[in-house]
């Protein structure tokens, strides 16, 4: 009892630590409310679009397999810049990717940090690694260079923790796992951002989570761990891909007796796993892409492939 009431007490203190810090990286309020009343058609951010490229973070994430501390800091990064600045849709790809890069510097270790050449061609962010570093540089010096935030996250595990230091039952029915993944649907909804909740308004803001965790899980809701990459690519590249990418490579014949010729063989297995192609072409595994459902079953995936046998003397 006496070392759990100690847990409690030092997960308190920093619980109050916290909540001392987070207004200090919530994004300002009066740049949030002016984006969400813009008008899609005006050359400014709207809703729709700082949404959107949330999903493109999320995605991003999940590609290269990062954390969702990575995924919440980026998102709290992309806000608090564009609560301060006018941003114009054209120069939200290379804002985002940027502060993507920025929040794998602050959280992963250097090995993880995805290269800055596989971050532009993966989200085809059309922007040159120059344009990203100059970029880098103009949301660090706006934000002050202040990237360690105090997010929604922070507040999640914390809770989390407490409420299981006083009862381990719970431990089921609060599963972490699903509550982050609720929590990142809610940070694809920009009304979230700008969420300030009193006592008053605590059920106010329960129902607008409710909602939004509800259109979610619905079918008709494109997830982005759902997603696909895209690949824009010329007619030249794409006759070519449909004469090698697509086309399974023709394998050397078994002979019935003696052995297979072994230069045949290295050519035919260089040709089928060479191209890098086959790193933007799988999508997300399904296990990724089980969101807050309660009974989540990955579908099995049919795999095609062509065994390859090695006979000797028979």
């Amino acid at each position: 009892m006496d070392h759990t009431s100690n847990e409690a007490f030092k997960l308190l203190k920093q619980l109050n630590l916290h909540l001392e810090l987070e207004s200090k990286y919530q994004p300002r309020e009066k740049g949030l409310i002016l984006i969400e009343s813009t008008a899609e058609n005006d050359n400014s951010i709207c809703p729709r679009l700082r949404n959107a490229k949330v999903e493109d973070l999320w995605s991003l994430t999940n590609f290269f397999g990062l954390g969702m501390e990575t995924f919440v800091l980026a998102v709290n990064i992309l806000d608090r810049f564009l609560a301060i600045m006018k941003v114009k849709p054209k120069h939200l790809s290379c804002i985002g990717v940027c502060c993507f890069q920025l929040a794998a510097k602050v959280v992963e270790e250097d090995c993880n940090i995805p290269s800055v050449h596989d971050v532009i061609r993966i989200s085809q962010c059309k922007c040159t690694v120059s344009d990203m570093n100059r970029m880098e540089k103009i949301i660090s010096e706006k934000l002050h260079f202040e990237f360690k935030a105090t997010t929604a996250l922070t507040f999640l595990h914390l809770y989390h923790t407490v409420v299981l230091c006083h009862s381990s039952k719970r431990k089921e029915v609060l599963n972490l796992d699903k509550l982050e993944a609720q929590l990142k649907a809610c940070n694809c909804r920009l009304i979230f951002s700008k969420a300030k909740v009193n006592d008053e308004d605590m059920l106010y803001w329960r129902e607008l989570v409710s909602k939004c965790l509800a259109d979610y899980s619905s079918p008709e809701c494109c997830k982005p761990d759902h997603k696909k990459l895209v690949w824009t690519v010329s007619r030249r590249t794409a006759q070519n891909l449909h004469n090698s990418y697509y086309s399974v490579p023709e394998l050397p014949t078994i002979p019935e007796c003696g052995r297979i010729n072994e230069s045949e063989s290295e050519d035919s297995c260089e040709e089928m796993s060479s191209g890098e192609d086959s790193l933007g072409s799988s999508p997300p595994s399904d296990l990724e892409a089980s969101f807050f459902f309660d009974n989540y079953q990955p579908r099995l995936k049919r795999l095609s492939f062509v065994p390859f046998v090695a006979m000797n003397n028979l």
